[in-house]
């Protein structure tokens, strides 16, 4: 106890003098390192409306049903109360760390008659307070990692969020397609039906022949099985919305019977600004972050350790007499631990934890190049689609019109059945290929909003 006195002051002083935590890096530091060969430009590549990056998209698409289906599925879908969970945890985790900052105080008593619970014959009671002084930021540093993995499992939770709510957009839209293609299907073979009917009336009247007829009936069963084929796969997205919302997958979600108008442009912004914005690249940064820390924890677990002590007690025996004591006793003292031969565990911990900051370093750089990749491909894909509409609704036109010249040329007997078949086929992948692409420029505009990292929810 007497050697340790002079310790104790110069403790105290040294725990005053403690030197800071180092900071990270920056985002400025970290990107070029991450990125070193992209060059972030100062517009995007594809063209985009002018304006800063907004959120509340969901509303933009003007279907309260979808609002309500998303909101269900924030509220019951595992893999996001998975997600929540783990915020908990690393909520939890931040306290457990920073514990030792603060005096650990405990309790001890024992008592049990002459020979006491143990039988050494020892009664009595005592309090004991232990404080490491964390001079060289050891606990400082974990607890500054736990705080950056907190805050990465939120961000990780709130773009696990904001793509949920994309994903069901996008689902809906893709059932809505599903819906209006088996409805195409169904008038397709409704038009085939009509044209056996046709073939029919000019057998018995002797102007057509068997084969009209067997080829009509062989266009019937194609269409069947196509409305067959398109109504599974209506109920299968149908059971996959229900399934996201928590749902029995029962197939008894109604979807609409038309596609949703197509939403205002979208200002997307300037590409600099989106390292710091999408939540799971900012997730990815702070990951960079917690590496840092734990390398700073693991190179200060190298240096020797020393805590204050202090402890009252109050001791007695039935047994043997306790020599020159006095109750109750107080006392309070220091200990210094340092390590001097682990086999080089010590350093090798400062390596490996080294090897995770690259780790996550290049990490980063994946997540931020997908980010700029995300962006550019939804911006081009609604240019090209918008493009492609327009022709397509053209051959809608245009088939429509060849379809009735055709029926026109059968029914008055200059034109065969197969040249309506032919212009019906013609017909029904042109509207299939128009609403396919109409669909796709709803799906590609939710994820031009994800990709931006605006929110989908409108701002209070």
């Amino acid at each position: 106890m007497r050697a340790l006195r002079p310790i104790l002051p110069l403790a105290v002083a040294a725990a005053l003098a403690a030197c800071a935590l180092k900071a990270p890096p920056s985002r400025e530091d970290i990107a070029p390192q991450a990125l070193p060969n992209l060059k972030v430009p100062g517009k995007w590549a594809e063209s985009s409306a002018a304006g800063a990056v907004a959120g509340g998209w969901l509303a933009s698409f003007n279907d309260p049903q979808l609002e309500a289906l998303v909101r269900e599925t924030l509220a019951n879908n595992a893999d996001l109360r998975v997600a929540a969970a783990r915020v908990e945890q690393a909520q939890g985790y931040v306290k457990l760390a920073g514990a030792t900052l603060y005096p650990q105080v405990s309790f001890l008593a024992r008592g049990g008659g002459p020979l006491s619970g143990d039988s050494s014959g020892l009664e009595g009671a005592g309090v004991f307070a232990n404080w490491e002084l964390d001079l060289w930021g050891r606990v400082r540093a974990g607890r500054a990692a736990a705080s950056d993995q907190y805050a990465s499992a939120t961000l990780d939770a709130e773009y696990a969020r904001q793509s949920m709510a994309a994903l069901v957009a996008k689902s809906w839209i893709l059932a809505t397609e599903a819906r209006l293609q088996k409805a195409i299907a169904e008038e397709m073979a409704a038009a085939a039906s009509r044209n056996i009917g046709f073939a029919e009336d000019r057998l018995r009247v002797g102007r057509g022949d068997q084969y009209d007829v067997t080829i009509a009936r062989a266009s019937l069963a194609a269409y069947r099985d196509s409305a067959l084929s398109l109504e599974y796969s209506y109920r299968q997205s149908q059971r996959a919305l229900e399934a996201l919302a928590g749902r029995y997958p029962a197939a008894a979600l109604e979807v609409p019977a038309s596609l949703a108008a197509m939403p205002a442009p979208v200002p997307a912004g300037m590409p600099a600004e989106l390292l710091e914005r999408r939540p799971d690249v900012v997730a990815a940064e702070r990951r960079v972050a917690l590496a840092f820390h734990r390398v700073e924890e693991a190179k200060a677990a190298r240096l020797p350790r020393i805590a204050l002590t202090a402890a009252g007690t109050s001791i007695s025996s039935d047994l043997f007499v306790l020599k020159d004591r006095d109750n109750p006793v107080w006392s309070a003292g220091a200990s210094l631990t340092a390590p001097i031969f682990l086999g080089g565990q010590l350093q090798s911990q400062v390596e490996i934890r080294t090897a995770e900051q690259k780790q996550a370093l290049a990490e980063y750089g994946a997540v931020g190049a997908r980010a700029f990749g995300e962006v550019e491909s939804a911006l081009s894909a609604a240019v090209t689609l918008e493009e492609r509409e327009a022709i397509l609704r053209e051959a809608v036109t245009e088939n429509e019109r060849g379809l009735e010249f055709a029926n026109q040329r059968y029914r008055v007997g200059v034109g065969d059945l197969r040249a309506v078949q032919q212009q019906s086929l013609a017909l029904s992948a042109a509207r299939t290929a128009l609403l396919h692409v109409q669909a796709e420029r709803l799906v590609q505009r939710i994820n031009l909003h994800l990709a931006l990292g605006g929110g989908f929810e409108a701002k209070q």
